[in-house]
């Protein structure tokens, strides 16, 4: 006799809930099944009696460990002036959209009306934007929620974090507020910029991201658990053991031996000629011809005020920089993931014995439209004995002048008839090393490690003189050529590249 109540299925389970699972550090990466091997449906207790029915609405898994409500903070706002920085910036973009020559039409007057309306408009769509826009730390993500209309959440893996630098602009600096912002792997811009925040507040909730991530350091103690983050100011050096400090005279000299700085004569010149001449002397010629001027000197006036008050510091692992006049930046680059070292010679400086280092990181977006955000800058401008130190911590036993660089043969002279002297390329213990620039003097630096393919390039050139390129690729994507190598030679150095690549990613 089959018995009532199991007719009804009052006294059969659900579907059994799962176990928690920890979820992978890698994001995308499937879990498998626990140590105890698959999950088996529950049998029946000791008394007999089967357990209760699954709590959970449809029969839903439980969240995974670490990402449950208890570990989710309450959503937080950004900084109640953030709207009014907001709005500034949008009134400093419309002045610069309209033109000098809708000014000399509409006058002053209905200029300054037109740009306190746009510029109205812009602050309530920010304070809209802020009132809507929110962030939390679930388990080791970062949950940035915004829109009014259309809601987005993007969340963000810890994990793939690579960096979080805190960066004040000048109307930040001016009201102690900071912008947090993110990098990680393969992102192709940079990403969740919380603007704005507290510095106390964007300096621990940086250090609260770096310890979720992985990536504690000596800068600051245990993150909190959740709720607002509080703390102190940031430190104005940069934590570790001090590198090198840019002295800003040297900066200014060297953006002064550059070919812009070389224009100014020229432009002012033409500026007084301009105004002494009435017939025509004009409003908008003299606006556009300075406008003309500032778009040549943005690049070293930028430069300048980039790399003003330059620190380099070494931590475990890390290199700490700081940087900035009127935006204060205060990066973190892991040498782990730095793909090339730069070494620039400008015409210019050598003549002081000057050079510049850069870098090249991985999972930084090589389109990063703002330049300034990226972490390549090692070393602003510094002579030999300084540029030689700093390659040293960057790439251990790798010494400047000693690199053993080879020139290409002499029939090289027909496809680089200038700068054939200059080529040279060799394989040092750790780098492959690759010397070029006619003018301004380049040497490129990769570590085997670091290479990710090798190419073997011939044009229609080299193919007659027997001469091909070989091209060292990396995940930065900037790597460096040997250019117009002996044909025999290139193919042999393409398969030492190849040999050396795979013995150093193994042995790393």
């Amino acid at each position: 006799m089959s018995d009532p109540a199991a007719a009804r299925g009052t006294d059969h389970p659900g579907p059994a809930p799962a176990e928690p699972v920890v979820p992978p550090a890698h994001p995308h990466w499937p879990p498998g099944p626990t140590h105890g091997g698959p999950h088996q449906p529950p049998g029946p207790t000791p008394g007999g009696l089967h357990p209760p029915p699954d709590p959970t609405p449809g029969g839903l898994h439980p969240p995974p460990a670490g990402t449950g409500p208890q570990d989710a903070e309450a959503r937080q706002r950004l900084h109640p002036l953030s709207p009014a920085l907001h709005g500034a910036k949008s009134l400093v973009v419309v002045i610069a959209g309209l033109s000098w020559s809708t000014l000399s039409r509409v006058g002053f007057g209905w200029f300054a009306v037109m740009a306190a309306v746009l510029a109205l408009g812009t602050t309530v769509l920010a304070v809209v934007s802020w009132y809507f826009t929110g962030y939390q730390v679930v388990g080791r993500e970062l949950r940035v929620h915004e829109g009014l209309i259309w809601r987005r959440t993007r969340a963000i893996p810890l994990e793939r974090l690579q960096a979080v630098e805190v960066v004040r602009p000048l109307l930040a600096q001016l009201t102690g507020l900071a912008e947090l912002r993110l990098e990680v792997v393969g992102g192709g811009k940079t990403e969740a910029p919380l603007a704005y925040l507290s510095v106390a507040e964007a300096t621990a909730l940086r250090q609260r991201l770096l310890a979720l991530a992985g990536r504690v350091t000596a800068e600051a103690g245990p993150p909190p658990v959740g709720g607002p983050v509080t703390a102190a100011s940031p430190p104005s050096a940069p934590p570790g053991r001090p590198l090198h400090t840019v002295r800003n005279k040297d900066l200014l000299v060297s953006q002064l031996l550059t070919p812009q700085a070389f224009m100014i004569p020229f432009g002012v010149a033409f500026l007084v000629v301009q105004f002494l001449s009435e017939d025509s002397w004009s409003f908008i010629a003299l606006a556009s011809t300075l406008t003309a001027m500032a778009g040549v000197l943005l690049q070293p006036v930028r430069r300048v005020l980039d790399d003003w008050n330059f620190r380099l510091a070494r931590d475990e692992g890390t290199l700490r920089v700081r940087n900035g006049l009127l935006e204060t930046r205060a990066q973190t680059v892991p040498l782990d993931r730095v793909q090339t070292v730069g070494v620039t010679w400008p015409l210019l400086w050598r003549v002081k014995g000057w050079l510049r280092l850069r870098l090249e990181v991985a999972g930084y977006s090589a389109g990063e439209t703002d330049q300034g955000s990226r972490p390549d800058r090692l070393l602003p401008v510094g002579d030999a004995a300084t540029g030689e130190a700093i390659v040293a911590e960057v790439l251990p036993g790798v010494t400047l002048a000693a690199l053993p660089l080879s020139p290409p043969p002499t029939r090289a002279r027909w496809v680089n008839p200038l700068s054939r002297g200059v080529l040279g390329a060799g394989l040092h213990t750790r780098v492959f090393a690759v010397r070029s620039g006619l003018l301004t003097r380049q040497l490129a630096l990769v570590p085997y490690a670091r290479i990710q393919s090798v190419r073997v390039v011939q044009g229609p050139l080299q193919r007659r003189l027997r001469l091909a390129t070989v091209h060292a690729d990396t995940a930065g994507g900037a790597g460096a050529a040997a250019r117009d190598r002996d044909l025999a030679e290139a193919w042999a150095l393409a398969a030492e590249l190849t040999a050396r690549a795979h013995a150093a990613r193994r042995t790393g």
